[in-house]
C-alpha cells in the first residue's frame, strides 16, 4: 500500500503596531456506512464549473448603486481593485486613484504605502484625515516591462487599523491592439463580451466588505443599457460608463458585504439585463471568516482553541464505489466556548454538525463519502472549517485514499 504525506500548512499573521511601518505581503445522498476510520484536516477551497449562458426576457429592475467598500470600523474606499483592462506597450505609464473617507470620530492617518515592486509608484495624502473628509492615494504603474499581465500590490498602513489593507492593480499588456471580439469574445451575454462569469472576490471578515473589478465590452454595434436583476443579498454590481458606446469597454464593479449568517465560502449572483433582455447570472464568490482585528491580548488568550486528535485520515486502499465513514476528534483546549461557524468538502460528502464545545470539553463529527466520486489512484478530500478561535480561525482537514 502506498504511503500519504500530507503537507501541513502554518499560517502566521502579524498584528503591527500602529506606529510602526512595514512591508507586508499578500495573500468554496446519504449513503450507507460500511468503513470507519478515524481522521483530521487542511485548507483549500476551489471555483465551481461556470454558468451557461441561459437568455430569457425580464423587467429591469436597478441594482446598480456603487457601493463603498469598508475596511474596519472608520475607513470606507470607494474601490479597493482598479483594472486597467487591455492596454498597450505604447501606451507607457498608467495611472488610477483610490479614495478613502473617514467614517469614525478620530482623525485618520496614512503611514505608509508600500508597493510590491519598483514598477509602481505611490503618492498619498499626507495630512490627517478628519472625520467625514477623505484622502487618496494615487497610484503609477509604469509599465516598463513589455507584453504581460499584471497584478500589483499596494500595501497600506493606517492609524487606526492595525492590520494593513491590500489595493489591487491589475490588467494585461498588449505589444499590439487586437480587436474586442479577440479580447472578450470567449463569454458572451448578448452582446456584452467578458472573460470570465464567475469572479474570485476573496477573503472577507465580518464587519467588512471586498470588492472586484474587471473590464467588459461592448462587442455590439449601438450602445447597451446594462442593468441586473435577481442580485443576491448583500452584493452590489454596477457597470461604467452605462450605457456603454458600441465597440467600447467599460468596469464592472461588484462589492460584497459581509454578513454574520453567511461564513466560509459562498457564491452571490446577479442576473445581468441588457437593453430589458436578461441573461444568464455572473458569479463572485468569497471565503467570509471571522474578523479579530479589534480584539485585545486579553481577548485571544481567552479565546477557543480546537485541537484535533489528527488532521489526516486515511481510507487506506478501497474499491470504486465503496461507501466509507470517519470521524474526528477534537477538544477544546481554550478558556471560552468553541463554535464552528461552517464546515465545508471540495467533494460530495455528507458531515455532521460540528459540535459548540465548553472549556476543556471534547467531542467528535462524522463524514460520509462514497468513492465513486473519486478519482481513481491517490485521491484526497479537503475540509474547511470557520471558527471563532482568533489562533485557528480556519481549520484544514483532509482525507486521504488509494482508489482502485
Amino acid at each position: 500500500m502506498k504511503r500519504f504525506c500530507p503537507v501541513i500548512l502554518t499560517l502566521a499573521i502579524l498584528v503591527p503596531s500602529c506606529a510602526g511601518r512595514r512591508h507586508a505581503s499578500q495573500e468554496e445522498p446519504r449513503v450507507p456506512v460500511t468503513d470507519t476510520v478515524k481522521v483530521e484536516l487542511q485548507e483549500v477551497p476551489e471555483p465551481l464549473p461556470p454558468v451557461a449562458e441561459v437568455p430569457v426576457t425580464a423587467e429591469e429592475p436597478d441594482h446598480s448603486t456603487k457601493e463603498p467598500v469598508k475596511t474596519g470600523d472608520a475607513v470606507e474606499w470607494d474601490h479597493t481593485v482598479h483594472d486597467f483592462g487591455d492596454i498597450l506597450v505604447d501606451d507607457g505609464p498608467v495611472s488610477c486613484t483610490f479614495v478613502l473617507k473617514n467614517t469614525g470620530k478620530d482623525p485618520v492617518t496614512i503611514l505608509e504605502v508600500v508597493t510590491s515592486c519598483g514598477c509602481t509608484d505611490a503618492e498619498w495624502t499626507r495630512e490627517d484625515i478628519l472625520p467625514g473628509k477623505t484622502g487618496k492615494i494615487s497610484a503609477t504603474y509604469k509599465n516598463e516591462d513589455g507584453p504581460v499581465y499584471f497584478d500589483k500590490n499596494l500595501t497600506v498602513w493606517l492609524s487606526v487599523q492595525k492590520k494593513p489593507i491590500l489595493l489591487h492593480l491589475r490588467g494585461q499588456v498588449h505589444a499590439r491592439k487586437q480587436p474586442l471580439e479577440e479580447l472578450y469574445g470567449s463569454v458572451r451575454r448578448g452582446p456584452l463580451g467578458l472573460k470570465s462569469d464567475r469572479y474570485k472576490i476573496g477573503n472577507l471578515e465580518q464587519g467588512e466588505s471586498r470588492s472586484e473589478q474587471t473590464t467588459v465590452a461592448n462587442l455590439g454595434t449601438t450602445p447597451v443599457t446594462v442593468s441586473f436583476k435577481d442580485v443576491s443579498g448583500q452584493l452590489s454590481v454596477t457597470v461604467d460608463p452605462n450605457p456603454i458606446p458600441a465597440g467600447s469597454t467599460a468596469t464592472l464593479s461588484a462589492t460584497v458585504r459581509s454578513d454574520r449568517e453567511v461564513w466560509g465560502r459562498h457564491d452571490y449572483t446577479a442576473t445581468p439585463v441588457i437593453d430589458g433582455k436578461a441573461y444568464g447570472p455572473l458569479t463572485f464568490w468569497a471565503i467570509t471568516k471571522e474578523n479579530f482585528s479589534s480584539w485585545t491580548r486579553e481577548q485571544k488568550e481567552n479565546a477557543s482553541q480546537p485541537i484535533f486528535t489528527e488532521s489526516t485520515a486515511s481510507i487506506g486502499v478501497v474499491g470504486k464505489g465503496k461507501d466509507c465513514e470517519v470521524t474526528f476528534h477534537l477538544t477544546n483546549k481554550g478558556k471560552s466556548t468553541f463554535i464552528c461557524h461552517s464546515v465545508e468538502a471540495d467533494r460530495k460528502v455528507e458531515i455532521d454538525p460540528v459540535p459548540d464545545l465548553e472549556p476543556g470539553e471534547s467531542g467528535s463529527f462524522k463524514v460520509r463519502l462514497n468513492t465513486s466520486d473519486l478519482p481513481e489512484g491517490e485521491a484526497v478530500v479537503y475540509l474547511t472549517l470557520i471558527t471563532n478561535s482568533p489562533l485557528r480561525p480556519i481549520v484544514n482537514l483532509f482525507i486521504v485514499g488509494e482508489v482502485k
